[in-house]
């Protein structure tokens, strides 16, 4: 790894957009199944509108995200990964092999 000023540090960076466990958790829901809407996403994680809502927006605003409304009448919206959200992909690779390796099964099984 390379040395960087701390405050200009590419895993700050990095972190100041998905390092939160929400937004991993829902970038994870693009990768398994790629274009998602709101409910279903709501329904899959269990996060309160307003929750989603944030993170959904921070992802957009920094270019992971794209957003399409569908319909205006209630406002209803699809959201994608756009190139650079599918460049995160080896990330999230790394983050689910880091995961089988290193962490106990939660499944009970």
């Amino acid at each position: 790894m390379k040395r960087a000023t701390r405050q200009n540090c590419p895993i700050l960076r990095a972190t100041n957009i998905v390092g939160d466990q929400w937004s991993l958790l829902i970038l994870r829901e693009f990768f398994l199944e790629g274009k998602r809407r709101f409910a279903d996403l709501q329904a899959e994680l269990g996060l309160s509108p307003n929750t989603l809502s944030a993170r959904l927006k921070k992802l957009e605003d920094a270019g992971l995200l794209s957003r399409h409304v569908y319909t205006q009448h209630p406002p209803r919206a699809e959201y994608a990964l756009t190139e650079k959200g599918r460049a995160f992909g080896p990330v999230m690779n790394a983050l689910y092999d880091w995961g089988v390796e290193h962490t106990p099964d939660l499944s009970g099984d």
